[in-house]
């Protein structure tokens, strides 16, 4: 993708039920985040990279254990990868599985880089976060180091036999605690964030390899990759759709909630041949037909739920759209309007998120 601050929502895989063993409300770290609290049924989504490992960070400090990420690394293990294990697990060696995963990674993430090296005997798996200043790293490396970790496990099993963990940053709790999760004492301070094993490993046979189902799995992520750019303006309808009944569906507003600037946001779209302000009309106009189909809130309340200021400036949009006004629309196709909203809907319909 163009920008560089987004991760699938699937590195939150299983985040519910770690939460839930440190006594922690998955939804309120979520919101205190700034990340939707019904993220978790929307994996494929983007979020932002930063707030991701600002959540992270503050699930350590609130559960008082600094070792929170790099646990639910190995927790949560190779489902944050969602489609793109099948293209590894079905490879033919580890090394080739390796080579997949780095070669697609940025089809999962677009906020860091995954690589591999071998030097001499050994065999380096790195990965290395993009942060902005100010933003808490540790805990995003170690959730990393953590996936490593079981992606590693899963390839090779019982051969799984490291020579070194390497993290960039000092320790965060004591090494002894560190060598208990890991099996390995890391070397802090480092020039990466790296496994480090025998490079021989690399070739092991994955046994369980299916060759047809790693070449489908090719051609399906090829083609992801040269639509990847587009998912930009869905990520935009989608914050939009969010954003709108709260009346905070703006520019400044959506570019803040991923961290870029209004100007920087506007680029992005540019370079995918849209805009702010059409997604917004285009998901404005999408929902009002919707509402106007399948509920029975007044004019007035779906005006709100749009973020329009009054029920006139609505239907001026809405002649603009269709040519009619939003009750002649809904009279020429049968749907009887109401003027008040039942008490028990007042969010938007499941179906709008």
């Amino acid at each position: 993708m163009t920008t560089s601050e987004l991760v699938r929502a699937s590195s939150l895989a299983r985040f519910d039920e770690y939460c839930e063993k440190y006594g922690l409300d998955h939804q309120r770290m979520l919101h205190q985040a700034g990340l939707p609290m019904d993220l978790l049924d929307y994996p494929e989504s983007f979020i932002s990279y930063s707030r991701f490992a600002t959540l992270l960070a503050n699930c350590a400090g609130e559960s008082k254990y600094p070792l929170f990420a790099l646990k639910y690394g190995i927790f949560q293990g190779t489902d944050v990868f969602g489609r793109l294990l099948y293209l590894f697990k079905n490879a033919e060696t580890v090394g080739d599985s390796i080579h997949e995963l780095t070669n697609y990674f940025h089809l999962h993430e677009s906020s860091g880089r995954l690589s591999t090296a071998v030097e001499g005997h050994a065999a380096i798996l790195s990965y290395e976060p993009a942060l902005r200043e100010g933003i808490p790293g540790r805990h995003a490396a170690e959730l990393a180091v953590g996936i490593g970790k079981a992606l590693l496990t899963m390839l090779l099993g019982a051969k799984w036999n490291p020579t070194g963990v390497h993290l960039r940053s000092g320790p965060g709790d004591t090494p002894d605690h560190y060598k208990r999760i890991l099996g390995v004492a890391p070397q802090f301070n480092s020039v990466s964030n790296s496994w480090v094993f025998d490079a021989k490993l690399l070739d092991t046979p994955l046994s369980d390899s299916d060759p047809a189902l790693h070449a489908l799995m090719r051609e399906h992520l090829e083609e992801m990759d040269d639509l990847s750019p587009r998912e930009l303006p869905e990520y935009v309808r989608y914050l939009v759709k969010n954003f709108l009944p709260s009346g905070r569906a703006n520019i400044s507003q959506i570019s803040s909630y991923m961290m870029l600037s209004s100007r920087t946001l506007q680029r992005y779209l540019s370079e995918e041949r849209t805009s702010f302000q059409k997604l917004l009309d285009e998901t404005r106009q999408s929902m009002a037909q919707r509402y106007l189909h399948e509920s029975s809130i007044s004019l007035t309340q779906l005006a709100g739920i749009l973020g329009y200021s009054d029920l006139a400036a609505f239907s001026r949009a809405f002649q603009r759209w269709y040519g009619v006004s939003p009750r002649h629309w809904r009279k020429e196709r049968g749907i009887r309007s109401t003027t008040r909203l039942s008490a028990r809907r007042t969010h938007p319909p499941s179906w709008l998120k």
